[in-house]
């Protein structure tokens, strides 16, 4: 899991980098193009909406991946190590069902006839493209998890 979990984030990884400078481009683009040459693009801010949305999800995954989210740990630092485990188990198992009703519900959501059959405003994309970044982003998440969880089982110390 812990190979797979790491393939994904060396792809997460690329992307991100492609997905932000191609947002960097685009509205950099885009303001030229409004205030410099008066002729603005009507697809730009479409664009670097869905564009955000991708980097976030898949940033959001890497921040599960590397342990580098938000969180208040105050409780779990003044448990004793043994409990610090069974804490950061439970916390990962209720994460990760959390992850299972999500996924359901988002892969639902990008295959219904709905979406399917939607276009976006400015460049007529199918709407199926800029959403799937919620279930594509989520799988990647609950990988980035079972890995972790895995690697909780195996540890003999909590770092």
């Amino acid at each position: 899991m812990k190979a797979l979990s790491d393939g994904i984030s060396r792809i997460e990884k690329l992307l991100g980098i492609v997905l932000m400078f191609a947002m960097a481009v685009v509205v950099i683009l885009a303001v030229v193009f409004r205030y410099l040459l008066n002729a603005p693009f009507s697809w730009a801010g479409e664009v670097s909406v869905y564009l955000l949305i991708w980097v976030s999800f898949i940033g959001g995954s890497l921040g599960l991946k590397y342990k580098s989210q938000a969180a208040v740990t105050i409780l779990l630092d003044y448990l004793p190590k043994q409990a610090q485990k069974m804490l950061l188990i439970a916390g990962n198992i209720l994460v990760l069902l959390f992850f299972a009703l999500l996924l359901y519900y988002s892969y639902q959501w990008v295959f219904s006839p709905g979406v399917a059959f939607q276009k976006s405003s400015a460049l007529l994309m199918p709407m199926w493209i800029p959403f799937s970044a919620v279930p594509i982003g989520l799988t990647f998440a609950t990988v980035h998890i079972l890995s972790n969880l895995i690697d909780l089982f195996r540890e003999e110390e909590v770092r």
